[in-house]
């Protein structure tokens, strides 16, 4: 492990100074920059093990106010979680449970529970990928190292993502929060060296292009406070179905956060995400398009479905990846047609 060193932060404003100072390779995207933050630090101290993040500074700012931002809010507007609310906490709160289903769905079904007693929401939405040829040095990778080239465009990819990919990149981002967040039409607000915003989640992860070791929109030093979902007509019918190789502790093949507005059997408004097949958190809008202003059957289900693989490039061992994915829309859309709103 890179030699680093560890500062405890109490506020926002030490917090962005400290993971700002020495910035001499602020050039960098905000992944491979000198000063990293960290809270539950269960997908950042795996990096660092693997010699992956080699951060010089590691900005620790879980004493930033709990009452401020390890507090979850509840009320008519939606909901505002702190950026230091921890998964398991998110996942038992009474309001997220029974009026946003798709959001606890995927908190439960992340991980195991010892790791959501620890994981914080807003590093959990920061996550990296899970892609082999990502987390082993040895091999070439252009988000680890631009220019080395993608070892798994001829390697083993049947993990690997089916949409949002490029000709540099085809890892598959793996978290499942995250979909819920951009179903939903979340924001967030985030703090850093060149101020405070409000960023759309939709916004927040960028496709790989060309450039896939820059992962976000995020500015070095710019660290998450909240994150805002609005309420809506389709937030209490909404589930996430999780397709994967084993029941538990395991990462999507396919997945699908639904949200429905339904007039009987006749979709007002549709809300759909995948994950687990492709490059980043994943909206639906063809199939969502298909859906509005018709009846909810098999048929219609899968005719969203099939819009929402148009466009998607298999390599040699993720082609699955497609039927699958569609079966996996359509499932979840009838299952949360079933339940009541």
């Amino acid at each position: 492990m890179h030699r680093f060193v560890y500062r405890r932060a109490e506020s926002v404003e030490a917090a962005i100074e400290a993971a700002s100072s020495g910035q001499a390779r602020s050039a960098l995207p905000p992944a491979q920059a000198p000063g990293q933050f960290i809270a539950g630090g269960t997908n950042m101290t795996d990096y660092m093990a693997l010699d992956v993040m080699r951060p010089d500074i590691l900005v620790d700012i879980n004493r930033l106010p709990a009452a401020r931002y390890g507090h979850i809010e509840a009320g008519a507007q939606g909901l505002r979680f702190g950026a230091l609310v921890r998964m398991a906490q998110a996942e038992d709160h009474p309001v997220v449970k029974s009026q946003y289903p798709v959001i606890h769905d995927t908190l439960k079904l992340a991980a195991s529970r010892q790791i959501r007693n620890m994981a914080s929401l807003g590093g959990n939405v920061l996550q990296r990928t899970r892609c082999e040829y990502f987390r082993e040095t040895s091999w070439a990778c252009n988000k680890r190292q631009p220019g080395a080239g993608c070892s798994a465009l001829g390697g083993y990819n049947r993990q690997h993502a089916v949409l949002g990919t490029s000709p540099d990149c085809i890892a598959t981002y793996a978290g499942d929060f995250a979909q819920a967040l951009i179903a939903l039409d979340a924001t967030v607000e985030t703090a850093g060296p060149s101020g405070a915003r409000t960023i759309n989640f939709a916004d927040l992860q960028r496709q790989p292009g060309d450039t896939p070791n820059i992962e976000t929109v995020l500015q070095p030093g710019e660290l998450i406070l909240f994150i805002n979902v609005p309420a809506g007509p389709w937030t209490a019918r909404s589930r996430y179905l999780k397709i994967r190789d084993r029941d538990s502790y395991q990462f999507a093949l396919t997945a699908a956060a639904v949200a429905l507005d339904m007039d009987g059997e006749v979709v007002r408004e549709a809300r759909i995400a995948l994950g687990g097949v492709a490059t980043v958190p994943w909206r639906a809008h063809e199939a969502e398009t298909v859906l509005r202003g018709r009846t909810l059957d098999e048929a219609s289900a899968m005719q969203a479905a099939d819009a929402a693989f148009a466009n998607a490039r298999t390599q040699q061992h993720n082609t699955f990846k497609v039927p699958l994915g569609k079966q996996t829309i359509v499932r979840a859309l009838l299952e949360t047609k079933a339940m009541r709103a």
